[in-house]
């Protein structure tokens, strides 16, 4: 039952996505190009997606999943290096691909090398980056 609803969910997401623009590489570059031709309309995406996970939130707080299992537990606030760079990762990818992970795996759906080329990168880099931080470790230790 819990396969299905995650099926149900994840289709939902991607048609989201997918009629939002967010698939779109040229509207989420707009979005980007604040100095350029800038194209507001992800704003409204993007708060239609924040403001109802804080809810959802402080909603959940002393509850328990329908489906079973927790909730996962709230992000730990700290800012730190593993943050920092990751956040840079990911904005670079996003400016240059105009692709971010949830779009990227919609997008297979429709088709377009583009799609593909950028999940098989995101993987490569997801299989990679832990060795990357043990190096990233070991050189840390040692300053």
């Amino acid at each position: 039952m819990r396969a299905f609803f995650a099926f149900i969910v994840g289709g939902l997401f991607g048609t989201g996505l997918l009629l939002s623009g967010m698939t779109d590489t040229r509207k989420v570059q707009g979005w980007l190009d604040l100095f350029g031709d800038w194209d507001p309309t992800l704003a409204f995406v993007m708060g239609g997606a924040i403001i109802p996970m804080a809810i959802a939130w402080q909603l959940t707080r002393s509850r328990k999943p329908v489906l079973g299992g927790n909730f996962p537990k709230a992000p730990d606030p700290d800012l730190d290096r593993k943050l920092a760079v990751g956040s840079v990762l990911f904005g670079a990818g996003w400016g240059l691909s105009g692709l971010c992970p949830g779009p990227a795996m919609a997008s297979l759906g429709w088709g377009g090398w583009g799609g593909l080329a950028f999940v098989v990168a995101m993987l490569t880099g997801m299989g990679l980056a832990p060795k990357a931080q043990v190096m990233l470790d070991a050189v840390s230790r040692k300053a």
